[in-house]
C-alpha cells in the first residue's frame, strides 16, 4: 500500500477500516490543519514532503480496540446484494456503488471536516496545493449546508467579482444548492479557464439573494509576496501554505533583511491554510526554537511539535496581519507568534480551524479519505476550533475605507510596529512548553 504522508487532518479510523478493508488497500496517510482551495475548508501538509517537524510526545498513547466482528459488515452486504439482483436500472455501475458507500460511511462519523474524495476531487485539490488550477481563485468552506466563502484569492476572478467572506453559493447557474453537498457545489464553481458561472449569493445584511456572473481562469498562485514599506518596514504576505513556500519566504526574507528594515509584518489575511510541514517552516523562520504548536487525540494523547532551528527573522520585531479570512495553518503560524511574545497580532478574530485531517489515499486511484485525527493547539494549549484567534489590536475596516482602497489594519500594523520597537516580555508557558527542540 501507498503511504505518502500529509500533515494535517487526523481522525477515528475504526469505522473506515471495514470498508477501505473491503474496497481498498492504499494507506495515504496525511495530515491537514486547513482550507485551500476553490472550495475546500482544510489545509494539507505531507509530514514526508520537505522537512520533518521536530516533534515531542508528551503522553504515551493508550490501546485502542481494533476488532470488529465479521457480522458487523453482514448487513452492508446483502444491502449490496439486493441492491445489485433488484434495482430496476440495469446494469449498475458498482465504481459508483462503491464510491457511494464510502461517502455515506464518512457521513455517518458526524464530523464536518471528514469526507471522501473521488479520484477527479482528489486530483483537484493537490493542483490547488501546488499553487495552479482553473476556477475563480477563492478559498472556500466546503463542509456547511452550503458553499461559503473564506476568501477570494488577491487579483482572481472571484475577487474582481466582489465575492466576500462568509457569502454563501446558494445556486450555480441557475440551480438550487439547497440540500446539494457543498462539496459537490465546490465541483461545480471549478471549470475551464474562459468559461462562465453564475453564482446566487446570500450575503448578510443584503436583504434579497443576488447573481454573480464570474470567467473562470487558470490560477496561478504565487504563495509569498514581498517589498519595503515607507519607513524602513519590510511587509511580506503569505497567500497560501503549498509545498514551495518555505523556500519562497526563505528567499523573500534574505531579499527584504539584506535592506535592514526597522521591523517586519507579516500578513496572513485571507490566508485559507495549506500544508501543516509547511506552516511549522514558516514559523521557524520568525521563532528561534520551542514550541510551535500541539496536537491533541483522542486517547489524551499530546503531540509537541517544536521549531527548527536555522530561522532567518527570528530577531526583528513583527506584527502580524489577520482576519476572518486567516485559517488553519495560518492561525497555527500566528498562535506561535502571540503565545511565544514574538510579535503581535492586528486585525480581526481569525476563521476558528483547529482540526486536524489525516488524508488516506485509496489504492487504483479510488481517491482518499479526509479524516479529522486530532485537535491543534497553540503553544500554550489554547482550542481555537470554531473560536478563532483574537487580535491583540482589534482593527475594523470600513466599507468606506474599502472602496478608498484604505488599509487601515496595515496602518495600524505600522504604527504599533513603530511604537512598540522594544522586546516583548518573556511568554508565560505550559509545563509540556518547556521542550528543548531537536536538532
Amino acid at each position: 500500500m501507498k503511504n505518502k504522508s500529509f500533515d494535517l487532518i487526523v481522525g477515528a479510523i475504526l469505522a473506515i477500516a471495514i470498508l477501505v478493508g473491503v474496497f481498498a488497500t492504499g494507506f495515504y496517510a496525511g495530515r491537514m490543519t486547513g482550507s485551500p482551495g476553490d472550495a475546500v475548508l482544510f489545509d494539507l501538509s505531507p509530514l514526508s514532503l520537505g522537512k520533518e517537524a521536530q516533534t515531542q510526545t508528551t503522553s504515551e498513547p493508550q490501546a485502542v480496540k481494533s476488532e470488529t466482528p465479521d457480522e458487523l459488515i453482514q448487513p452492508f452486504w446483502e444491502a449490496w446484494d439486493i441492491v445489485d439482483e433488484m434495482f430496476v436500472d440495469q446494469p449498475l455501475d458498482h465504481k459508483l456503488l462503491m464510491r457511494g458507500a464510502i461517502r455515506g460511511m464518512v457521513e455517518a462519523l458526524g464530523d464536518e471536516h471528514s469526507s471522501y474524495m473521488d479520484p477527479v476531487t482528489y486530483e483537484r485539490v493537490n493542483d490547488r496545493l501546488n499553487g495552479d488550477y482553473e476556477g475563480i481563485g477563492a478559498w472556500v468552506d466546503a463542509t456547511g449546508d452550503y458553499l461559503t466563502i473564506i476568501s477570494p484569492m488577491p487579483g482572481s476572478p472571484a475577487e474582481k467579482a466582489g465575492l466576500k467572506s462568509n457569502d454563501k453559493v446558494i445556486a450555480i447557474d441557475g440551480e438550487d444548492m439547497t440540500g446539494i453537498d457543498a462539496e459537490l457545489a465546490r465541483q461545480k464553481v471549478l471549470g475551464p479557464k474562459g468559461s462562465k458561472v453564475t453564482l446566487t449569493i446570500w450575503r448578510q445584511g443584503n436583504p434579497e439573494p443576488f447573481d454573480v456572473v464570474i470567467e473562470r481562469a487558470a490560477i496561478v498562485i504565487p504563495s509569498v509576496v514581498g517589498k519595503m514599506l515607507e519607513d524602513d518596514v519590510a511587509y511580506v504576505q503569505l497567500v497560501f501554505f503549498g509545498d514551495e513556500t518555505d523556500k519562497d519566504l526563505e528567499k523573500t526574507l534574505k531579499e527584504l533583511l539584506a535592506k535592514k528594515p526597522k521591523g517586519l509584518i507579516l500578513d496572513l489575511r485571507d490566508n485559507g491554510g495549506g500544508f501543516l510541514q509547511t506552516a511549522i517552516d514558516v514559523a521557524s523562520e520568525f521563532i528561534g526554537d520551542g514550541l510551535i504548536m500541539h496536537e491533541q487525540y483522542g486517547d489524551g494523547r499530546l503531540e509537541s511539535f517544536n521549531a527548527r532551528r536555522g530561522g532567518l527573522a527570528t530577531k526583528i520585531p513583527m506584527v502580524v496581519l489577520i482576519n476572518q479570512g486567516s485559517a488553519s495553518a495560518s492561525e497555527i503560524v500566528a498562535g506561535a507568534i502571540q503565545d511565544r511574545g514574538r510579535g503581535y497580532l492586528v486585525g480581526k478574530t481569525s476563521y476558528g480551524k483547529g482540526s486536524v485531517q489525516s488524508y488516506i489515499e485509496l489504492d487504483d486511484n479510488e481517491g482518499a479519505l479526509r479524516v479529522t485525527v486530532a485537535r491543534w493547539l497553540t503553544p500554550n494549549q489554547r482550542q481555537i476550533n470554531e473560536v478563532g484567534l483574537d487580535p491583540d489590536f482589534p482593527v475594523e475596516i470600513s466599507e468606506q475605507d474599502a472602496a478608498a482602497e484604505k488599509d487601515t489594519q496595515l496602518e495600524q500594523a505600522i504604527a504599533v510596529l513603530l511604537k512598540k520597537l522594544v522586546p516583548l516580555p518573556t511568554p508565560v508557558v505550559t509545563p509540556t512548553a518547556s521542550a528543548t527542540p531537536t536538532p
